[in-house]
Protein backbone atom coordinates (compact mmCIF):
# COMPACT_ATOMS: atom_id res chain seq x y z
CA UNK A 1 0.00 0.00 0.00
CA UNK A 2 2.63 2.35 1.03
CA UNK A 3 4.58 2.08 -2.60
CA UNK A 4 1.56 2.77 -4.36
CA UNK A 5 1.13 5.81 -2.41
CA UNK A 6 4.85 6.84 -3.29
CA UNK A 7 3.96 5.65 -6.70
CA UNK A 8 0.82 8.53 -7.00
CA UNK A 9 3.25 11.41 -5.90
CA UNK A 10 4.35 14.03 -8.17
CA UNK A 11 8.36 12.83 -9.44
CA UNK A 12 9.85 16.20 -8.10
CA UNK A 13 7.87 15.25 -4.93
CA UNK A 14 9.38 11.84 -4.92
CA UNK A 15 13.22 13.45 -5.47
CA UNK A 16 12.68 15.47 -2.63
CA UNK A 17 11.05 13.50 0.10
CA UNK A 18 14.08 10.99 -1.30
CA UNK A 19 16.78 13.77 -1.04
CA UNK A 20 15.40 14.95 2.70
CA UNK A 21 15.47 10.80 4.09
CA UNK A 22 19.42 10.63 2.33
CA UNK A 23 20.32 14.23 4.74
CA UNK A 24 18.64 13.01 7.30
CA UNK A 25 20.16 9.67 7.38
CA UNK A 26 23.94 11.72 6.82
CA UNK A 27 22.84 14.16 9.63
CA UNK A 28 22.12 10.55 12.17
CA UNK A 29 25.38 9.99 11.61
CA UNK A 30 27.34 13.31 11.77
CA UNK A 31 28.67 12.61 14.98
CA UNK A 32 30.53 9.55 13.20
CA UNK A 33 31.16 11.28 10.68
CA UNK A 34 32.93 14.82 12.26
CA UNK A 35 34.97 12.10 14.26
CA UNK A 36 36.54 10.39 11.40
CA UNK A 37 37.50 14.02 9.95
CA UNK A 38 38.64 14.97 12.69
CA UNK A 39 41.23 11.27 13.22
CA UNK A 40 41.98 12.57 9.01
CA UNK A 41 43.02 16.15 9.67
CA UNK A 42 44.88 15.16 12.97
CA UNK A 43 46.74 12.20 10.63
CA UNK A 44 47.07 14.22 7.73
CA UNK A 45 48.95 17.25 9.55
CA UNK A 46 51.06 14.72 11.50
CA UNK A 47 52.52 12.78 8.01
CA UNK A 48 52.72 16.24 6.42
CA UNK A 49 55.04 17.49 9.37
CA UNK A 50 56.95 14.21 9.55
CA UNK A 51 57.52 14.46 5.78
CA UNK A 52 58.58 17.84 6.03
CA UNK A 53 61.24 16.79 8.34
CA UNK A 54 62.58 14.11 6.95
CA UNK A 55 62.25 14.44 3.30
CA UNK A 56 61.76 18.42 2.64
CA UNK A 57 64.51 19.74 5.06
CA UNK A 58 66.81 16.90 3.94
CA UNK A 59 66.67 17.59 0.75
CA UNK A 60 66.54 21.49 1.02
CA UNK A 61 63.31 21.42 -0.93
CA UNK A 62 60.85 24.08 -1.04
CA UNK A 63 57.40 23.10 -0.46
CA UNK A 64 54.67 25.30 -1.80
CA UNK A 65 52.36 27.99 -0.87
CA UNK A 66 53.09 29.63 2.32
CA UNK A 67 54.78 27.02 3.76
CA UNK A 68 57.19 27.39 1.22
CA UNK A 69 58.00 31.12 2.46
CA UNK A 70 58.44 29.80 6.06
CA UNK A 71 60.61 27.63 4.55
CA UNK A 72 62.65 30.03 2.82
CA UNK A 73 62.40 32.71 6.10
CA UNK A 74 63.82 29.87 8.12
CA UNK A 75 66.60 28.61 6.38
CA UNK A 76 67.77 32.33 5.26
CA UNK A 77 67.62 33.51 9.31
CA UNK A 78 69.00 30.46 9.65
CA UNK A 79 72.14 30.23 7.71
CA UNK A 80 72.75 34.05 7.11
CA UNK A 81 72.02 35.04 10.72
CA UNK A 82 72.35 32.23 12.91
CA UNK A 83 68.85 32.91 14.17
CA UNK A 84 66.68 29.64 14.51
CA UNK A 85 62.41 30.71 13.67
CA UNK A 86 60.03 28.49 15.19
CA UNK A 87 57.54 27.79 12.27
CA UNK A 88 54.37 28.19 14.30
CA UNK A 89 53.96 31.61 14.91
CA UNK A 90 55.13 32.26 11.24
CA UNK A 91 52.42 29.98 10.11
CA UNK A 92 49.38 31.95 12.15
CA UNK A 93 50.87 35.07 10.92
CA UNK A 94 50.79 34.38 7.14
CA UNK A 95 47.31 32.77 7.22
CA UNK A 96 45.39 35.01 9.60
CA UNK A 97 44.08 36.94 6.71
CA UNK A 98 43.34 34.14 4.17
CA UNK A 99 41.61 32.41 6.92
CA UNK A 100 39.34 35.45 7.38
CA UNK A 101 38.87 35.54 3.91
CA UNK A 102 37.56 31.89 3.26
CA UNK A 103 35.46 31.96 6.44
CA UNK A 104 33.57 35.22 4.71
CA UNK A 105 32.99 33.50 1.29
CA UNK A 106 33.86 29.05 1.16
CA UNK A 107 32.40 27.50 4.08
CA UNK A 108 33.01 27.72 7.82
CA UNK A 109 33.38 24.26 8.24
CA UNK A 110 35.86 23.98 5.81
CA UNK A 111 38.03 26.92 7.12
CA UNK A 112 37.57 25.82 10.70
CA UNK A 113 39.31 22.37 9.65
CA UNK A 114 41.84 23.95 7.69
CA UNK A 115 42.87 26.24 10.76
CA UNK A 116 42.77 23.17 12.85
CA UNK A 117 44.98 21.59 10.17
CA UNK A 118 47.44 24.62 10.25
CA UNK A 119 47.68 24.28 13.83
CA UNK A 120 48.77 20.61 14.00
CA UNK A 121 50.93 20.79 11.39
CA UNK A 122 52.96 23.76 12.68
CA UNK A 123 53.03 22.24 16.24
CA UNK A 124 54.23 18.95 15.13
CA UNK A 125 56.84 20.52 12.99
CA UNK A 126 58.19 22.25 15.69
CA UNK A 127 58.17 19.71 18.04
CA UNK A 128 59.37 16.50 15.56
CA UNK A 129 63.03 16.17 15.47
CA UNK A 130 64.81 15.44 12.03
CA UNK A 131 65.19 12.33 11.54
CA UNK A 132 66.52 12.06 7.49
CA UNK A 133 65.86 8.62 5.92
CA UNK A 134 67.85 8.51 2.92
CA UNK A 135 70.18 11.56 1.69
CA UNK A 136 69.50 10.29 -2.20
CA UNK A 137 67.89 14.09 -3.66
CA UNK A 138 66.09 12.00 -6.52
CA UNK A 139 64.57 9.53 -3.67
CA UNK A 140 63.86 12.47 -1.66
CA UNK A 141 62.18 14.41 -4.37
CA UNK A 142 59.94 11.58 -5.27
CA UNK A 143 58.78 10.14 -2.06
CA UNK A 144 58.43 13.28 -0.41
CA UNK A 145 56.21 14.34 -2.93
CA UNK A 146 54.64 10.92 -2.88
CA UNK A 147 53.60 10.97 0.89
CA UNK A 148 52.75 14.96 0.88
CA UNK A 149 50.60 14.30 -1.77
CA UNK A 150 48.62 11.66 0.01
CA UNK A 151 48.63 13.52 3.14
CA UNK A 152 47.36 16.48 1.06
CA UNK A 153 44.44 13.93 -0.19
CA UNK A 154 43.60 12.86 3.40
CA UNK A 155 42.79 16.15 4.59
CA UNK A 156 40.93 17.21 1.05
CA UNK A 157 38.75 14.86 0.97
CA UNK A 158 37.58 14.93 4.53
CA UNK A 159 36.54 18.73 3.73
CA UNK A 160 38.98 20.68 5.05
CA UNK A 161 43.01 22.01 3.26
CA UNK A 162 46.22 22.81 4.32
CA UNK A 163 45.60 26.70 4.21
CA UNK A 164 47.80 29.24 2.88
CA UNK A 165 47.32 29.44 -0.83
CA UNK A 166 45.01 27.35 -0.87
CA UNK A 167 42.26 29.67 1.21
CA UNK A 168 43.37 32.64 -1.43
CA UNK A 169 42.62 30.47 -4.48
CA UNK A 170 39.30 29.62 -3.36
CA UNK A 171 38.06 32.72 -2.12
CA UNK A 172 39.18 34.57 -6.03
CA UNK A 173 36.98 31.34 -7.38
CA UNK A 174 33.88 31.73 -5.05
CA UNK A 175 33.70 35.48 -5.22
CA UNK A 176 35.10 36.55 -8.75
CA UNK A 177 34.27 33.74 -10.04
CA UNK A 178 38.16 33.69 -11.76
CA UNK A 179 40.58 30.24 -11.44
CA UNK A 180 43.58 31.39 -9.96
CA UNK A 181 45.62 27.80 -9.82
CA UNK A 182 48.12 29.87 -12.54
CA UNK A 183 49.10 32.28 -10.15
CA UNK A 184 49.59 29.63 -7.73
CA UNK A 185 51.81 28.18 -9.89
CA UNK A 186 53.77 31.05 -10.47
CA UNK A 187 53.81 31.91 -6.94
CA UNK A 188 55.82 28.45 -6.33
CA UNK A 189 58.22 28.98 -9.33
CA UNK A 190 59.04 32.69 -8.20
CA UNK A 191 60.01 31.14 -4.82
CA UNK A 192 61.75 28.14 -6.35
CA UNK A 193 63.89 31.01 -7.96
CA UNK A 194 64.55 32.54 -5.14
CA UNK A 195 65.77 29.15 -2.97
CA UNK A 196 67.66 28.11 -6.26
CA UNK A 197 69.53 31.88 -6.13
CA UNK A 198 70.09 31.81 -2.37
CA UNK A 199 70.89 27.83 -1.73
CA UNK A 200 71.73 26.55 -5.10
CA UNK A 201 70.03 25.52 -8.06
CA UNK A 202 70.22 22.00 -7.71
CA UNK A 203 67.86 21.88 -4.91
CA UNK A 204 65.68 24.01 -6.99
CA UNK A 205 65.49 21.63 -9.76
CA UNK A 206 64.73 18.80 -7.19
CA UNK A 207 62.39 21.01 -6.01
CA UNK A 208 60.24 21.27 -9.19
CA UNK A 209 60.09 17.25 -9.53
CA UNK A 210 59.08 17.30 -5.73
CA UNK A 211 55.66 19.36 -7.18
CA UNK A 212 55.55 18.05 -10.13
CA UNK A 213 54.73 14.35 -8.00
CA UNK A 214 52.91 15.93 -5.14
CA UNK A 215 50.56 17.36 -8.19
CA UNK A 216 50.35 14.49 -10.10
CA UNK A 217 49.30 12.18 -6.63
CA UNK A 218 46.44 14.81 -6.33
CA UNK A 219 44.73 15.14 -9.61
CA UNK A 220 44.82 10.93 -9.17
CA UNK A 221 43.07 10.82 -5.65
CA UNK A 222 41.47 13.73 -5.28
CA UNK A 223 37.59 13.43 -6.96
CA UNK A 224 35.78 16.12 -5.64
CA UNK A 225 36.22 17.72 -9.27
CA UNK A 226 36.49 14.97 -11.40
CA UNK A 227 33.19 14.02 -13.48
CA UNK A 228 31.78 11.05 -14.50
CA UNK A 229 29.57 10.03 -16.89
CA UNK A 230 26.76 7.61 -16.44
CA UNK A 231 24.94 5.22 -19.06
CA UNK A 232 22.47 2.91 -17.79
CA UNK A 233 20.46 0.52 -19.56
CA UNK A 234 17.25 -0.54 -17.22
CA UNK A 235 13.97 -1.65 -17.61
CA UNK A 236 13.15 0.65 -14.36
CA UNK A 237 13.84 3.63 -15.54
CA UNK A 238 11.88 6.21 -12.93
CA UNK A 239 12.83 4.15 -10.11
CA UNK A 240 16.88 4.14 -10.78
CA UNK A 241 16.15 7.89 -11.27
CA UNK A 242 14.32 8.54 -8.58
CA UNK A 243 17.31 7.21 -6.84
CA UNK A 244 20.17 8.73 -8.44
CA UNK A 245 18.04 11.93 -7.39
CA UNK A 246 17.44 11.11 -4.42
CA UNK A 247 20.87 10.83 -3.14
CA UNK A 248 23.16 13.52 -5.18
CA UNK A 249 20.66 15.76 -6.31
CA UNK A 250 21.83 15.51 -9.91
CA UNK A 251 19.22 15.21 -12.16
CA UNK A 252 18.97 12.49 -15.14
CA UNK A 253 18.04 12.37 -18.43
CA UNK A 254 16.12 9.13 -20.32
CA UNK A 255 15.64 7.76 -23.65
CA UNK A 256 14.07 5.06 -24.72
CA UNK A 257 15.87 2.01 -26.68
CA UNK A 258 14.95 -1.10 -28.08
CA UNK A 259 17.49 -4.01 -27.28
CA UNK A 260 19.18 -5.47 -30.53
CA UNK A 261 19.15 -8.84 -29.72
CA UNK A 262 16.05 -9.17 -28.06
CA UNK A 263 14.18 -6.28 -29.43
CA UNK A 264 12.95 -5.94 -25.86
CA UNK A 265 12.05 -2.45 -24.81
CA UNK A 266 14.69 -0.40 -22.89
CA UNK A 267 15.68 2.79 -21.20
CA UNK A 268 18.72 4.56 -20.85
CA UNK A 269 19.53 6.82 -18.31
CA UNK A 270 22.36 9.36 -18.61
CA UNK A 271 23.60 11.53 -15.88
CA UNK A 272 26.83 13.21 -14.70
CA UNK A 273 28.05 13.31 -11.55
CA UNK A 274 31.34 13.71 -9.11
CA UNK A 275 33.78 10.88 -9.08
CA UNK A 276 33.81 10.76 -5.21
CA UNK A 277 29.62 10.28 -5.57
CA UNK A 278 30.36 7.10 -7.86
CA UNK A 279 30.54 4.06 -5.43
CA UNK A 280 27.35 5.43 -3.40
CA UNK A 281 25.81 5.61 -6.67
CA UNK A 282 26.70 2.32 -8.34
CA UNK A 283 25.13 0.97 -5.09
CA UNK A 284 21.95 2.58 -5.50
CA UNK A 285 21.45 1.36 -8.73
CA UNK A 286 22.02 -1.93 -8.00
CA UNK A 287 19.33 -2.02 -5.16
CA UNK A 288 16.79 -0.84 -7.70
CA UNK A 289 17.72 -2.98 -10.46
CA UNK A 290 20.08 -5.32 -10.10
CA UNK A 291 20.09 -6.35 -13.82
CA UNK A 292 20.82 -2.92 -15.09
CA UNK A 293 23.77 -2.81 -17.77
CA UNK A 294 26.35 0.78 -16.58
CA UNK A 295 28.71 2.11 -18.33
CA UNK A 296 31.27 4.57 -16.51
CA UNK A 297 32.90 7.43 -18.67
CA UNK A 298 34.99 10.07 -18.10
CA UNK A 299 33.93 13.56 -18.94
CA UNK A 300 36.78 16.09 -19.83
CA UNK A 301 34.60 19.06 -19.32
CA UNK A 302 30.83 20.34 -18.45
CA UNK A 303 28.94 23.46 -19.55
CA UNK A 304 25.75 24.17 -18.16
CA UNK A 305 23.38 23.50 -15.23
CA UNK A 306 25.75 21.00 -12.98
CA UNK A 307 25.18 20.71 -9.38
CA UNK A 308 28.15 21.19 -6.77
CA UNK A 309 27.71 20.96 -3.32
CA UNK A 310 29.27 23.04 -2.08
CA UNK A 311 32.08 23.44 0.57
CA UNK A 312 30.66 23.66 4.32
Amino acid sequence: MENNEQQKKPVNKRIDDAYARYAADQNNHRIEADAKTIIAVILGSLIMAINLKSFVDQGDLVPGGFNGIIVLLQRISSRFFGITLPFMPLSILFNAVPAYMAFKTVGRKFTLLSCLCIVLYSTFTDIIPAFPITYDPLLISVFGGIINGMALVMVLNVGASSGGTDFVAMFFSVRKGISTWNYVMAFNVAMICISGLLFGMESALYTIIYQFVQTQVLNTMYKRYTRKTLFIVTDRPQAVSDRIMGVTHHSTTMFKAEGAYTHQPKYIIYTILGADQLPHVLKVIREVDAHAFINVVGSQGVHGNYYQKPLE
